[in-house]
């Protein structure tokens, strides 16, 4: 893993007279130092480092210069032992305590970011696509915030010319030019920096800089860059040139403007920035300016100014009647407004008109009323001036019809026709294959228009147009767009699909009008707000009682199929997506009705659960597992087995492998388990599976977009191919907008486009947690690999040899002992031989099934508690689980001290922290300890009496937890493992007599219902 960090080193001052830069470095984990030159030990190479900026995603990134600057001066790290140590970024709650570290400065190979704002956002974009590869560091991500929060506020254009007052070393005096940022945004966003800024963002050449000197600081800088970059190239008026301004948008170096005894200069500049200043500040009165409508189209159009009292703003005095007032009247008025009116007025005017030059005209008058706009300049004022004068506090009041309230908008209007396509005669139906029997009409507003006023209209050359008596802005491309619609699609002979349909709504909200009443409109409502669904019926024999969100997650499933669309199921994990697809097969063969089998493909590691909860909820299925070595493989034998079947279960691995087999049947529906398993769309596994064929399809996920927008994209190209057009256009228009550039529109427009097909509840929800008991359960059915499967039934023949011959404390010796290497096996293979072998999810099923949920959780912001009967387990969990997940790992164990116990433990607790993972030995962690913010709960492998598991999860289920909390008790199929668990829950109202503190009950089996507890079903096995 390498870990970006970034750094903003002023050259030594407390303005930007002596600038600054931002500088990037990356490190990775490692050992070695490089002593000689006081090198960082860890630093990434330069190559890997220009690797990393100039990747292929073709991004402006790309472009940075190539050149890396070496920092002489370098840079204060923490130093123990004479080497840096490594950012936080790289530890994970070990065991062992961090070395006592002492700021010492460091050379780095770092790289100089020309144009930071832009790069930073860049630079925090790749390193979220990356991945695992690359993360950012808390510094980055620190000066990311920042630089991106300031770019907000200087889009709204908040700053002013300014100039430093410097005595030089030499004694001389000096002004600088730059730019000052005057905005309450700013100086709120500079406030909550300071309180947000970690110590070593403020450490640079092994000084503490003020937080709130160097955030200015550095944002003057940024400020008088960005406009220069911006100015770049562009050719001053000849009567700028010698000013202030030409020196603030000059590039380069910082130099003076203007040197000897430039006093005089910079107290004219201190009054003219005060004036603004009184200006900012809250006065008594507002000029509001009000933008009247010609009545024709050859007539002017006025801009009126008023005044008005902010304490009665609606009291709005034209200035025209202001100046006829009386001397009585106008001190009253002026009374109201702070006194001293007329220069008060007058100096509004000024500062108005310096905004909007236009008004200059108007000022020329002895009384100034206002002034008279041709149509061009009155468009020009409503589309740019009036929102401008609006942001400089001015009040601004235009005609009702330019407002978004008032607007006439140019829609194409969808209503339904006279003949209803399922010829029904009855509106409430809906053919949702085509909208040809739905009629579309060019509407502005409430009024249709025909073919030939619409042209006349997108032909019109001015901006404003007066139609049918009121004013009308057109917007000629979209309408122009609307028409040729309108040309395809009047005739009838050319239907829209729905998806068209919703697609083009979601991407341009203002292009279809539908009546409110018509059943298109309460369709695609219903598409939009699955809260307006009806809850579904339990299914007649369903094996359990459905929640209600699950009914309405039923309800879902069934109209998009009703609809021909296809939805992806998003639900948090532990909400029950399994039963919700059961249901609706179980619902679906309702009366016995005849059904194409259903395809569902799973991750290998949960093929088995998926069987087990067939036979728990929908036993009436028939349910048939194509995976392992003796699957068959003949094409004609596949289909009729298949087609004898209701649900046919296999692997993402065989859906590629056995594609030739898979694809020619037409599957009722394809169903993804753990979708995310395509998010690649370039994989042979992807492609495998976008070839089976199937009237629906389904995904179950409870992570959408797990490292990058790219895997949604791939999840709606199974589900609704061409929805979110092509990879590329997804890539262009709405993956670099979202992720890079945080881009709200984007981000919107494509919330619009999906939310139709992702039903999302988590767990947080209100009505979800009134819905859920304060605890759940549920089992985690997982199943052996081969390798397991081979040294399971070597201990089991092992056994039989010496069950009959053993006696008394030696039999139960030899049960006991044989239990727990089978219960070895079943966690791992490395456990059982203790021969330091890799410690891989791909030996052990049940260990990449715990590794992809506690992901999950862990995605989710949630914390976990992990427990196992096993100390070697636990310690070889801690260190797997440190590299796979992305958050810190603790262990707990006997041998733990207390001091190092309670510091895990209020670590873990701290609510200030993110999430996190507790893995505990069941004896050491399972009573006395209060780990409440966890509310999920692992039993890695079983203690087999469940007062003892409940006392480990009431770690978690205790006074003090807030949230609901999921047990998952993790269960090895076709092993003793299982036919355990299933006895317990058979007896489970007498286990308590039947289950002792420990295993030693099972000893007391006879031989013969030993052998049949210990047997292996070869079934079970995944090969």
């Amino acid at each position: 893993m390498k870990v970006l960090h970034c750094a903003w080193i002023p050259e030594s001052g407390e303005s930007f007279v002596q600038a600054g830069d931002f500088w990037l470095w990356a490190e990775q984990g490692g050992t070695g130092a490089e002593r000689g030159g006081r090198r960082h030990p860890r630093h990434l190479p330069k190559t890997e480092l220009i690797a990393f900026l100039e990747n292929p995603l073709g991004l402006t990134i790309s472009s940075y210069e190539r050149r890396f600057h070496f920092l002489a001066r370098g840079l204060s790290l923490p130093t123990a032992e004479g080497l840096p140590v490594p950012a936080p970024e790289f530890e994970h709650g070990g065991d062992e305590e961090p070395p006592p570290a002492a700021l010492e400065l460091w050379e780095l190979d770092a790289y100089r970011l020309t144009r930071p704002i832009r790069q930073l956002g860049e630079l925090r974009f790749l390193a979220y696509y990356h991945g695992p590869e690359a993360k950012p560091g808390g510094d980055l991500l620190f000066w990311h915030y920042f630089t991106q929060s300031l770019k907000a506020v200087i889009l709204r254009d908040r700053y002013i010319p300014a100039l430093v007052y410097r005595v030089s070393p030499e004694g001389g005096r000096e002004l600088y030019a730059g730019w000052e940022i005057v905005s309450d945004d700013y100086e709120r966003l500079i406030h909550d920096a300071a309180q947000r800024m970690p110590d070593a963002c403020a450490i640079v050449g092994g000084s503490m800089y003020e937080k709130t000197g160097l955030l200015r600081h550095c944002a003057e800088v940024l400020v008088k860059r960005l406009v220069a970059q911006a100015a770049e190239g562009s050719a001053l008026e000849r009567g700028l040139r010698g000013t202030l301004l030409e020196a603030c948008v000059a590039e380069g170096e910082p130099v003076p403007w203007k040197a000897g005894e430039p006093v005089t200069l910079y107290r004219q500049w201190q009054a003219w920035r005060g004036k603004l200043a009184a200006r900012r500040e809250e006065s008594d009165f507002t000029l509001v300016l009000q933008l009247h409508e010609a009545f024709g189209e050859r007539e002017a159009w006025r801009l009126e100014l008023l005044v008005a009292p902010r304490q009665e703003p609606s009291r709005q005095v034209p200035l025209a009647e202001y100046w006829r007032m009386d001397t009585k009247a106008k001190r009253t008025l002026g009374l109201l407004c702070g006194g001293d009116l007329d220069k008060k007025l007058l100096l509004a005017l000024g500062q108005a008109a310096r905004i909007y030059p236009p008004l200059w005209e108007g000022l020329d008058e002895a009384r100034p009323w206002g002034i008279a706009l041709g149509l061009e300049d009155a468009f020009a004022f409503l589309h740019e001036g009036a929102w401008v004068l609006e942001d400089a506090g001015f009040m601004v009041l235009v005609p009702a019809w330019w407002t978004p309230q008032g607007r006439r908008r140019a829609k194409v209007r969808l209503r339904a026709g006279g003949k209803h396509p399922t010829g029904s005669g009855r509106r409430d139906a809906l053919d949702v294959s085509s909208l040809i029997a739905y009629r579309y009409d060019l509407a502005l507003g409430d009024e249709v228009l025909d073919e030939q006023e619409w042209q006349s209209l997108v032909e019109s050359k001015s901006p404003l147009v007066r139609f049918r008596g009121r004013w009308l802005a057109l917007d000629r491309d979209k309408m122009r767009e609307m028409l040729d619609f309108w040309r395809r699609h009047q005739q009838g002979d050319s239907g829209m699909s729905l998806p068209e349909l919703m697609r083009k709504a979601a991407e341009d909200e203002d292009f279809f009008e539908i009546e409110a009443r018509d059943n298109l409109a309460e369709m695609l409502d219903k598409l939009r707000d699955h809260s307006r669904l009806q809850p579904a019926a339990d299914p007649p024999g369903f094996g359990a009682a459905l929640r209600d969100y699950q009914r309405r997650g039923l309800a879902w499933i069934a109209f998009l199929e009703s609809l021909g669309l296809n939805g992806c199921l998003a639900d948090d994990m532990g909400l029950g997506k399994t039963i919700q697809v059961l249901a609706r097969l179980a619902e679906e063969r309702v009366g016995g009705a005849k059904v194409a089998p259903t395809l569902l493909v799973a991750p290998t590691s949960v093929i088995g659960n998926w069987k087990r909860e067939i036979e728990r909820f929908t036993p009436e299925l028939r349910a048939f597992i194509h995976h392992g070595t003796v699957r068959l493989r003949d094409a004609a034998k596949f289909q009729a087995i298949c087609l004898d079947h209701d649900v046919v279960i296999t692997s993402y691995a065989l859906a590629r492998k056995d594609e030739k087999v898979l694809a020619p049947i037409a599957w009722k529906r394809v169903v993804l388990d753990e979708a995310q398993n395509i998010k690649n769309p370039l994989s042979a596994q992807t492609k495998a599976v976008l070839k089976l064929n199937a009237e629906h399809r389904l995904a179950l996920t409870g992570t959408p977009v797990e490292n990058r927008l790219l895997d949604l994209w791939s999840i709606f190209n199974f589900l609704n191919p061409g929805y979110l057009g092509r990879q590329s256009h997804f890539r262009q228009r709405y993956e670099l907008p979202i992720q890079r550039d945080n881009d709200p529109r984007s981000a919107e427009t494509l919330k619009r486009l999906i939310e139709p097909f992702v039903l999302r509840r988590v767990k947080t929800d209100p009505d979800i947690m009134r819905d859920l008991p304060d605890k759940l359960e549920n089992r985690q059915f997982c199943n052996l690999c081969r390798e397991q499967a081979s040294l399971y039934e070597a201990v089991v023949r092992d056994v039989e040899r010496h069950l009959n011959e053993a006696e008394g404390f030696n039999r139960q010796g030899l049960i006991l002992s044989t239990l727990t290497r089978l219960k070895q096996i079943c966690n791992h293979p490395t456990q059982f031989l203790r021969d330091g072998s890799p410690f891989s999810p791909l030996r052990s099923p049940k260990l990449e099934r715990l590794r992809d949920m506690l992901g999950d959780v862990v995605g989710e912001g949630e914390s976990a508690l992990v427990f196992t009967q096993f100390a070697e387990i636990g310690e070889r969990l801690e260190k797997y689980l440190a590299e796979a997940l992305d958050c810190p790992i603790y262990y707990l164990h006997g041998a733990v001290p207390a001091a190092k116990r309670e510091r895990m433990i209020a670590e873990f607790q701290n609510p200030d922290t993110g999430p996190a993972v507790f893995v505990l030995s069941l004896r050491a962690g399972g009573v006395g300890i209060t780990l409440t913010k966890a509310n999920h709960v692992f039993h890695f492998d079983r203690w087999w009496n469940p007062a003892v598991e409940d006392q480990a999860t009431d770690r978690a289920f205790r006074i003090g937890q807030q949230k609901n909390v999921f047990v998952h008790k993790f269960i090895t199929l076709g092993t003793l493992e299982e036919r355990i668990d299933r006895l317990i829950e058979e007896k489970k109202e007498v286990a308590s007599l039947i289950v002792g503190n420990d295993e030693s009950w099972l000893s007391r089996l006879d031989n013969e219902t030993f052998r049949e507890l210990i047997a292996l079903n070869r079934m079970a096995v995944l090969e």
